[in-house]
């Protein structure tokens, strides 16, 4: 339920004028205001509350979300066009979103992304649906006060039998925006006693939706967890960064004849069991043997190397590695390193998988990275294809395209 001490959203609007590069930014579609685009504001707003845009000559731009807790002030919500944002407009955008994932209705998938923030006109907000479990996750306090019109909408349009609510970690330290709200609390339906289980190609998984990464799982993989299968007939593979065993799951599927998980995480690790135990009543998934290796990924690819283990195809997905601008040198760094000790468990001929979810390392520079230290490990590689995001994650400004994966032979 819904607290009931939550506030509904204000009536008054906030009048913001904004810089000319700020306007032509609004224009050009791009969905953040910052602090120091403003010129001049009617009033100290709260989280939550409609700011109006205008340009130099007083016209409307836009219509947003305003939080004064961060430097992104305002949201967009709505530009170039008026429109009446309430509980009606927000059933219509996730509508619209709904809409944009219906074709993965026709592969037994009930695991993807709803909502997609920014991406789908909701910025600051992601749904992901668990089979007939939706999990909204917030990123701002500016979302709060539509909480009950978020569910009613999500209601509305898909019907869930749980609704859990989970919020950022930045934003768990923000109580005083709260008003109570927790992670993991349910908002609708009865809470799990479990992990939920839900379809991704016609393989079973489970998801924490209480306590797990992101929201559970990281459904943004899905499409490049199916090239995994159908690149590992008859190949020992070696998972890094398993997390739950999703590559893994996909690379038995796909033939595999030995698949390993490396992850930090025990309890991933005993997810990725049970993710393997779930789909048992697949001939090739119950024919391959499944090891899991718990520790550092870095020290584990150094460890298998100096035991002399090699593997058929490595798949690395790690964490990311930038969060902000000034750590991208490093994370560049972390990448090269992370290649090379691939490269020293790849056997001859073998197929490397290697992902970045850093939005702040482009596509160019991951792609120049991996090339560049397979070249001076002396096994230039040979790409089979890149590959960005699945049609639950689109892009729709700059920021927004984070995901990126190679697959290529190292002779």
């Amino acid at each position: 339920m819904i607290p009931a001490t939550i506030p509904t959203p204000s009536e008054r609007r906030i009048a913001i004028h904004v810089v000319p590069a700020a306007e032509r930014s609004i224009r050009g579609g791009h969905p953040w205001v910052f602090e120091n685009s403003i010129q001049k504001q009617s009033f100290a707003g709260r989280p939550g509350d409609l700011a109006v845009l205008f340009d130099r000559k007083r016209r409307f731009l836009a219509v947003g979300l305003y939080d004064p807790t961060s430097s992104i002030r305002v949201r967009v919500l709505q530009a170039g066009k008026q429109a009446a944002i309430d509980a009606a407009w927000l059933e219509e955008r996730l509508a619209a979103a709904a809409a944009i994932r219906r074709p993965l209705r026709h592969t037994d998938t009930t695991g993807y992304r709803l909502v997609h923030g920014e991406n789908d006109g909701l910025p600051g907000l992601v749904i992901d649906r668990y089979a007939e479990t939706y999990v909204i996750k917030l990123y701002t306090p500016a979302w709060i006060p539509w909480l009950a019109d978020v569910v009613g909408g999500l209601t509305a349009v898909a019907q869930p039998t749980r609704i859990i609510l989970r919020l950022s970690r930045a934003l768990q330290r923000q109580e005083e925006w709260l008003y109570g709200l927790q992670d993991g609390q349910t908002l609708l339906g009865e809470p799990p006693a479990a992990p939920i289980l839900f379809r991704e190609n016609g393989l079973t998984f489970e998801a924490d939706v209480l306590r797990g990464q992101k929201t559970g799982f990281f459904l943004d993989q899905r499409d490049n967890r199916a090239r995994v299968e159908e690149l590992s007939e008859g190949k020992s593979v070696l998972n890094v960064f398993a997390y739950t065993g999703g590559f893994s799951v996909y690379a038995a599927r796909g033939g595999a004849v030995r698949v390993t998980s490396l992850d930090i995480s025990p309890g991933a690790l005993a997810a990725a069991k049970r993710n393997f135990a779930h789909n048992q009543d697949n001939p090739r998934v119950a024919a391959c043997r499944h090891k899991i290796w718990s520790g550092d990924a870095f020290q584990g690819l150094a460890e298998m190397a100096a035991q002399g283990r090699l593997f058929d195809m490595v798949i690395l997905d790690p964490p990311s590695f930038a969060k902000k601008q000034a750590e991208v040198e490093g994370a560049l760094a972390a990448y090269g390193r992370l290649v090379k000790l691939a490269l020293g468990v790849l056997n001859e001929e073998g197929i490397l998988a290697a992902a970045s979810c850093s939005s702040r390392v482009s596509s160019d520079e991951f792609f120049r990275t991996v090339h560049q230290t397979a070249r001076l490990a002396r096994r230039p590689l040979r790409e089979i294809e890149r590959a960005g995001h699945a049609l639950d994650h689109p892009i729709a400004y700059p920021e927004g395209a984070y995901l990126k994966c190679l697959f290529a032979v190292a002779p």
